[in-house]
């Protein structure tokens, strides 16, 4: 539902390329259909750590119990075809119009490193040479600034459907980490799906939100008999 919704009602803010920063699949209760719309859509994507979870690619012993379950759910409702698709792709991408490079995690550790604090981000910018990275992992909308000749980084909350001039700050030396946010699992207290438009006219990033049925949805993962615990937090964005 989130992943529909986002795909059709973002044409009302104009995008012509999708890009999909991984964990296509792992919680939700419609995997395949999932896998089918970034197949169709997305230009650009990458698979995270819950599309290797569900491929049988990493050990899953670590995850907490819920995620667990619903990693072994997913894979045994993955279609030869989804199986395919999810194989073939990578957790990183360099550049992106020799602008962005694409990480799930972190361009260091691709699959697995969060940055959620300046600290990490800061020890991140010597692994790309692109101005940008965009990243998903942790669910939740930031971005991390560096700017020339000093080592300290900010973080900082992006305002919604506030353009971002960052073509412009790359020319100043400015160099970006960029958390889109989640579509269907956001993590920041927002249920709302999050998303950015990047204008490769103005060179302008915008960041939206937009809500979908997550009622629906959780009757879905309730028919599916996921964990209790996965259906109630898509009410809190946590």
């Amino acid at each position: 539902m989130a992943l529909e919704t986002v795909l059709e009602q973002a044409k009302q803010y104009g995008y012509d390329d999708v890009w999909c920063l991984g964990d296509i699949v792992g919680y939700g209760p419609n995997p395949n259909e999932c896998v089918e719309l970034v197949r169709e859509h997305a230009v650009y994507s990458l698979a995270g750590n819950h599309d290797w979870a569900a491929l049988g690619r990493i050990d899953i012993s670590d995850f907490n119990p819920d995620a667990r379950y619903a990693v072994e759910w997913t894979r045994a409702q993955l279609t030869p075809e989804s199986v395919e698709y999810l194989q073939s792709l990578p957790p990183r991408i360099d550049d992106v119009a020799d602008v962005f490079t694409l990480a799930h995690g972190s361009p260091r550790h691709p699959v697995w490193e969060y940055i959620i604090y300046p600290a990490t981000a800061a020890e991140n910018f010597e692994h790309f040479d692109t101005p940008f990275c965009l990243v998903g992992h942790t669910h939740q909308p930031v971005i991390f600034r560096k700017d020339p000749d000093d080592d300290y980084v900010q973080a900082l909350l992006p305002a919604l459907q506030q353009p971002l001039p960052i073509a412009s700050a790359a020319k100043q030396g400015v160099r970006l980490i960029i958390n889109p946010g989640s579509v269907g699992q956001p993590r920041d207290g927002d249920a709302r799906s999050s998303f950015v438009i990047y204008d490769d006219e103005t060179g302008a990033l915008t960041y939206y939100r937009l809500p979908y049925n997550i009622g629906e949805t959780q009757s879905r993962m309730q028919a599916a008999g996921l964990p209790e615990r996965l259906i109630m937090r898509l009410e809190f964005g946590w």
